[in-house]
């Protein structure tokens, strides 16, 4: 097996190698995508849109994101760098694209970070019953803010730190969530629920049930639900057995998280029923907190420090796949040289990690001063930027290995087929989602930005702002587009002295 990431034989300091095994990726991976806080952020907003088919939709989502792990796996067994979709992208369709994706992860991590904490300071304020302070704007964004620096340092302190704190926090969060469905499905099946419960069905499964009406914006919805997972795989230079671990922690990341979803999913249908969800649409985003309550009674509080525990750890794990993007892109030259500063005692990219805070709060702050559903629609255009980058790696990944693909039947479906439907699942979803943001109604915040939806605006303007971006980078700095393929795959070459003391080369 060959593996090849950037150049690094300069004498700087380089990320830790071996500091992490699988177990660890798995479980970065599952934090990456907060299971608790993404039931507590979309739930209200999955049935509102789907109904009891919701867990359908759940499934739906889970295709893709399978099909796409599976890219991330074999692209992962021959470029072990950091920048995944970055690396991948550049070396299978050109700088164009590989700057383009890099950047869409890059952006990902910020906007969402400023959720992620502030999700993280209110449950927390929920668990001690503080529910007029977790209700206090002034003192949410100062906490919020509190959490991000925090949250940063550990990530800059070092990746071992990281995964001792998160193996704590998943299991916690997992353990949490299956016994609220379990406790909440107890009830519906004995008819102690305090409210009109519904017994589940198999055509719950079905996302199309209900017709098309609200099933892109479920999707949509499902596929910000399961995105993260490769964070594991941006780990990639840190982790042991780099060229398999990672991609089989990201494999498994989305298996667990299918089953926690489902589990969840139809717990809250079964036991809310189609008209209390009616009755609470106009109040999504606290759907789970008041089933939670309801439900578990004095241990209510489980659930409200698992939602806060979830989103503290994601709010940590996120910003890892935007650091550690924006050090392989510097290492090539795709970005200022700064952003490819590893801390020489943590070994860390430190410079990176602190932009991501810093861009994630400013962000985080004028959003949340201009629109007070900005931040939920901020939610749904993450799905745009997720699904393109996604997409990008299915496609890279059928055309990095175009040779290889008819050497076996494991190969074409694997490697070929498999990606490819999932990229082109995610660029229908895409698209349709841009079509229906271009009508405000469809938008959380139904009041147009520009004449369009605002998850639509955000979606176009994090791209344009990339655009304008690389282009001014382009005409600084053309090396990175300068690089020839062959003269790239002869130079990304990685010294390891804690393993074999030489490079190796694809």
């Amino acid at each position: 097996m060959t593996r090849s990431t950037t150049p690094v034989a300069d004498g700087r300091a380089q990320l830790k190698p071996n500091a992490i095994g699988f177990f660890d990726a798995l479980v970065i991976g599952l934090a990456s995508t907060s299971p608790a806080y993404t039931i507590a952020a979309i739930i209200g907003g999955l049935v509102l849109y789907t109904g009891v088919h919701a867990p359908g939709i759940m499934l739906a989502s889970f295709l893709p994101m399978l099909l796409i792990a599976s890219a991330f796996y074999y692209l992962n067994t021959v470029d072990q760098d950091c920048g995944t979709t970055f690396s991948w992208v550049t070396r299978a369709m050109g700088p164009w694209f590989g700057w383009i994706g890099g950047w869409a992860i890059a952006m990902t991590g910020v906007l969402i970070v400023g959720s992620l904490a502030e999700v993280a300071a209110r449950y927390a304020l929920l668990t001690f019953g503080l529910e007029d302070l977790a209700y206090d704007p002034v003192l949410i964004r100062v906490l919020t803010v509190i959490v991000i620096l925090v949250m940063t340092a550990i990530c800059v302190w070092g990746t071992e730190i990281s995964a001792r704190l998160q193996n704590v926090l998943i299991v916690f969060q997992v353990l949490s969530l299956l016994t609220f469905a379990v406790v909440a499905l107890v009830q519906v099946f004995t008819n102690t629920s305090a409210y009109e419960s519904i017994t589940p069905s198999w055509e719950w499964l079905n996302p199309f049930g209900g017709g098309w009406e609200g099933v892109t914006a479920g999707l949509l919805l499902g596929v910000f639900a399961y995105w993260g997972w490769e964070s594991a795989v941006n780990l990639t230079e840190e982790t042991t057995n780099s060229s398999q671990s990672p991609g089989k922690a990201a494999i498994w990341s989305t298996v667990v998280l299918v089953i926690t979803y489902l589990s969840v999913t139809i717990a809250v249908v079964a036991l809310a029923g189609e008209a209390f969800l009616a009755e609470t649409a106009d109040e999504e985003d606290a759907i789970f907190q008041v089933l939670a309550s309801d439900t578990m009674g004095p241990f209510a509080w489980i659930v409200m420090l698992s939602v806060s525990t979830s989103a503290l750890a994601s709010t940590q794990t996120t910003i890892i796949p935007a650091s550690r993007t924006g050090l392989s892109m510097a290492r090539r030259r795709a970005l200022p040289a700064i952003f490819g500063h590893i801390h020489p005692r943590f070994r860390t990219p430190d410079v990176s990690t602190w932009w991501v805070a810093g861009i994630a709060i400013a962000y985080y702050l004028v959003v949340g001063l201009l629109s007070e559903t900005a931040l939920w629609d901020t939610l749904t255009a993450l799905g745009l930027l997720i699904a393109f980058y996604y997409a990008l790696t299915g496609i890279a990944c059928a055309i990095y290995f175009r040779k290889r693909l008819m050497s076996s039947a494991k190969s074409f479906l694997l490697i070929g087929v498999g990606p490819v439907i999932g990229s082109l699942l995610l660029i229908w979803l895409l698209i349709s989602a841009i079509i229906d943001y271009g009508n405000p109604e469809n938008a959380y915040t139904e009041t147009p930005w520009f004449g369009l939806g605002p998850p639509l605006v955000i979606g176009i303007g994090i791209f344009a702002t990339g655009i304008v971006v690389m282009t001014i980078w382009y005409f600084r700095d053309r090396r990175f587009w300068e690089e020839r393929p062959s003269t790239a795959e002869q130079t990304i070459v990685r010294v390891d002295a804690t393993r074999d003391g030489e490079g190796t080369r694809a």
